[in-house]
């Protein structure tokens, strides 16, 4: 992963370049977490992903997870 764009590429084929907001890495889930958005959009949506070292994305699959993830952004939000 780049240090500051990630590209994603959706279920046709398609590459989207985002903007990464910030990473992290939870002691809590053993997982590594991307929070990034579109610098395009007039009003950019965060999206989030958990990774590998490899750089692969996977979506976020329980509830626990949000949850912690949305702390976690609600702080780093609230810092800058």
């Amino acid at each position: 992963m780049d240090n500051d764009k990630i590209v994603i590429i959706d279920d046709n084929g398609n590459e989207k370049e985002y903007t990464i907001f910030f990473t992290f890495e939870s002691e809590e889930t053993d997982k590594n977490y991307v929070l990034y958005y579109d610098e395009n959009e007039d009003e950019p949506e965060v999206m989030t992903s958990a990774f590998d070292e490899d750089g692969h994305l996977y979506p976020i699959e329980s509830e626990t997870e949000w949850d912690m993830i949305e702390a976690v952004f609600e702080a780093v939000s609230n810092e800058e």
